[in-house]
C-alpha cells in the first residue's frame, strides 16, 4: 500500500470512529479510536529514512505512548494522563534533539508560557473548586510538559511538527476545558479532529526532518574527510 493510500485510509478511519462508531459497547469504542493511530504509526515508519536517528526513533515511541493513552484514557483518565505524558517526553526528546536554536524561535516560550498559564490557572481554580485536588499536580504536571513539547517542535524549524504539536495543544484544552471547566459544544468532533490531525503532522514531519539530518550528516562526512 502507498503512503497516499494509508492516508486517506487515515482519514477514513478517523471519521468512522468520529461520526458514526456508537459509544456502546466501550470495547468497540476503544479499539475503532485506536484504529487511526496504529495506522499514522505505520504511515510514519514508513516516512523514516533508511537509517533513522535516535532522535526520530524516540518520536516513533512519542506515536506509540499516545496510542496507549488512547486506550487508557477510556477507562481511566489518570492512567491515560500517564501515558500522554511519556508520549510527550519522548517527543520532546526527539524534537531537542533535531533543535536549530534562534532567537525568533526560542521567543515563541513567551506565547506558549502566556497560553499554558491562562488556561492552566482556570483548570486549577475548577479542579479546587469541585475538590478534584489530587488531580491538580497531574494536570500542572501534564501541562508543563506538553508546553516543553510544543516549543521544542518549534525549535525544529519544521512547519509540519510545529503544526502538529499546536494542534495537539489546542486539543487537549478542548479536552481538559470541557472535563473540568464546562461544557463544548461538540467536544468530541473537536477534540479528535484536532488530536487526529496532530498525530498525522507528527508522523508527516519525519521524512522532512530526516532528509535535513541526512544532509548534515553528509556534509559533516564531506567536511571530515577534507
Amino acid at each position: 500500500m502507498k503512503n497516499w493510500q494509508i492516508s486517506i485510509l487515515i482519514g477514513l478511519m478517523s471519521i468512522l470512529y468520529i461520526f458514526i462508531i456508537p459509544h456502546e459497547p466501550l470495547e468497540l469504542k476503544i479499539v475503532f479510536k485506536l484504529i487511526p493511530m496504529a495506522l499514522i504509526i505505520i504511515y510514519a515508519f514508513r516516512k523514516l529514512p533508511a537509517s533513522p536517528s535516535p532522535a526520530l526513533r524516540l518520536v516513533i515511541m512519542g506515536l506509540f505512548f499516545c496510542m496507549l493513552g488512547d486506550g487508557f484514557i477510556a477507562v481511566s483518565f489518570v492512567a491515560g494522563l500517564g501515558a500522554f505524558l511519556v508520549g510527550h517526553l519522548f517527543y520532546l526528546t526527539g524534537f531537542l534533539k533535531m533543535a536549530q536554536i534562534t532567537k525568533l524561535r526560542l521567543a515563541a516560550i513567551i506565547p506558549i508560557g502566556l497560553y499554558s498559564w491562562l488556561v492552566g490557572r482556570q483548570l486549577i481554580s475548577s479542579l479546587a473548586a469541585e475538590g478534584n485536588d489530587t488531580l491538580v499536580m497531574p494536570v500542572i504536571a501534564y501541562m508543563l510538559v506538553i508546553s516543553i513539547m510544543a516549543l521544542s517542535a518549534i525549535l525544529t524549524g519544521s512547519k509540519w511538527a510545529i503544526a502538529g504539536s499546536l494542534l495537539f495543544v489546542i486539543s487537549d484544552s478542548i479536552l481538559s476545558w470541557n472535563m473540568f471547566v464546562s461544557s463544548v459544544v461538540h467536544s468530541d468532533v473537536f477534540i479528535m479532529t484536532t488530536y487526529y490531525a496532530a498525530q498525522f503532522l507528527i508522523a508527516f514531519s519525519l521524512s522532512s526532518i530526516g532528509k535535513r539530518e541526512g544532509m548534515i550528516t553528509a556534509k559533516s562526512e564531506v567536511i571530515r574527510q577534507l
